[in-house]
């Protein structure tokens, strides 16, 4: 009897925080994408930021410094610079930036009352006024002429587009100029070993996560026979995708996915009935995705991109996950690809070697090693191809990994009567695990916005296994209310996964 109120009050807690989130769900965290509209040929490539948005925006970007001009709009000498200031934000801003996610150039209308003490905050003496600095100094600060020690810096050369390049090169050790064009660009560096660079790959994993999940929209690929693998893959991402944005959308999504797409759903008519409530979805945030990459950007337009995110998203699930998750999670990856990958060779290749396994995960650990296994294989063909047809990337050419320059301990040696590599499998998956979690993190964690509280910890706990029904981020006062069977519908859900008896996806 007193089991059957436990599980009654299991499901009160669930039900409540469920119907708490349903109030949440079109609310989204702002962040920059796309620039204002001015009305003219194009939209402005700079971003008009006020009062409301600055600490917002500054804080979000994925872009490694930033440049904040405070203008008026009645000032001749403002409205003659902005010609010169959208040359070189052309270069750096929006999704067609030659130069994207290095610096974000703003700009903010100190003629407009609401941004008053904006400007005075940083003590805005003549228009243009331009600064320079890391974004995120610039969030609840300001500035002082006097201050000996500052990380934000006055522009003191950018009276036209030339000179205010110039004095960015000088900066950073570049050598872009005003005429630069995307994907012609010799500046372009080999990033896979530059810590700082594969921190940022965080963004470039939102961005795969929903360009994904606007491909599957755009193709009406959520059928009665894939929804149950959608639901699988979007139950892991709302426990451990490495982004809090993505998280949180996710959760957001399986909340109400039984209301978009119900277990009859499939029919054409139905779908163009739902299509405009789906196109709103937006799984990592409503500024997501942004039309760039960062790591993943290839030297030419054609190559990286969507695939290399796609695989860190991959790998970073691979090593988030606990040993009694390994093979729900090899299931949702292996069905998700097969079901949702669009390139048909590269679908059946997985497919192929999805169905080659014959024993079921049980470590995490192997599961890993295991898609780390699968991901040399995937190169060691394209390697092939790719060098007899001439399509690869000259700059990121396919090789096996993880480099011997990265992971020298990785390397046992080569086994002489095959001619292959002879793998120290311990330190291999010590390096997948620094590479794509500890280090592809290391860039949210500086910005406060990965988040490690208890609600979130039992929101990623709370991934039912046979259902869509998840509590999201948004439930946070129907979890105070109901914390302790909470936090037991959490354990219960993990000791059932842990003891769940794993099965083959494909026989």
């Amino acid at each position: 009897m007193s089991g059957m109120y436990s599980y009654l009050g299991l499901f009160l807690c669930l039900l409540f925080s469920v119907c708490c989130s349903a109030t949440t769900f079109p609310s989204r965290r702002v962040i920059l994408r796309e620039v204002n509209d001015n009305g003219g040929d194009h939209p402005d490539y700079a971003v008009d930021l006020n009062v409301t948005n600055f600490d917002a925006v500054l804080k979000d970007t994925p872009a490694t410094y930033a440049i904040v001009e405070f203008f008026a709009n009645w000032c001749p000498a403002c409205r003659n610079y902005k010609p010169h200031y959208e040359k070189v934000a052309r270069l750096f801003n929006g999704p067609e930036a030659v130069h994207p996610g290095i610096i974000l150039m703003t700009r903010v209308d100190c003629a407009s009352k609401i941004n008053t003490k904006l400007c005075d905050k940083f003590s805005v003496g003549h228009y243009p006024m331009l600064f320079w600095g890391p974004p995120t100094k610039f969030v609840g600060s300001g500035w002082e002429p006097k201050q000996e020690k500052s990380d934000i810096r006055v522009i003191d050369d950018a009276r036209t587009a030339d000179r205010l390049l110039n004095w960015i090169n000088k900066q950073i050790g570049s050598t872009y100029g005003l005429d630069d064009q995307k994907f012609e660009n010799e500046h372009l560096p080999s990033n896979i070993s530059d810590t700082e660079q594969v921190a940022r790959a965080i963004y470039d994993v939102e961005e795969a996560t929903s360009t994904a999940f606007d491909i599957i929209l755009e193709h009406k690929m959520i059928k009665p026979g894939t929804r149950a693998s959608l639901i699988k893959f979007l139950q892991l991402l709302t426990a451990h995708h490495p982004s809090r944005r993505c998280r949180k959308g996710t959760a957001e999504l399986l909340v109400s996915f039984d209301d978009l797409y119900p277990a009859d759903f499939g029919s054409p008519n139905k779908q163009d009935d739902d299509k405009g409530l789906v196109k709103n979805i937006k799984i990592c945030g409503k500024d997501v995705p942004r039309g760039y990459w960062m790591f993943c950007r290839g030297s030419k337009n054609e190559t990286r991109g969507f695939s290399c995110g796609l695989w860190v998203l991959l790998h970073s699930l691979s090593v988030r996950i606990e040993d009694g998750e390994s093979q729900f999670t090899f299931n949702a990856t292996c069905d998700f690809v097969h079901d949702f990958f669009i390139c048909e060779e590269c679908r059946q290749h997985f497919y192929k070697m999805c169905s080659s396994v014959s024993s079921p995960f049980n470590k995490a650990r192997d599961y890993a090693l295991w898609l780390w296994s699968t991901h040399n294989r995937v190169n060691e063909r394209l390697m092939k191809e790719e060098a007899s047809l001439g399509t690869g990337d000259p700059k990121f050419p396919k090789t096996i990994w993880p480099p011997r320059q990265l992971c020298p301990s990785c390397y046992l040696g080569i086994d002489q009567r095959n001619n292959k590599i002879e793998w120290n499998q311990d330190e291999v998956f010590k390096f997948l695990t620094n590479y794509y979690r500890n280090t592809l993190t290391a860039l949210y964690k500086d910005k406060n916005i990965v988040g490690n509280d208890e609600v979130e910890v039992a929101v990623e706990d709370l991934i039912a296994a046979n259902n869509a029904i998840v509590v999201p981020l948004g439930a946070a006062l129907a979890i105070a209310v109901a914390s302790c069977a909470f936090g037991a519908l959490a354990c219960y859900w993990r000791s059932q996964q842990k003891s769940r008896k794993p099965r083959r996806t494909w026989k």
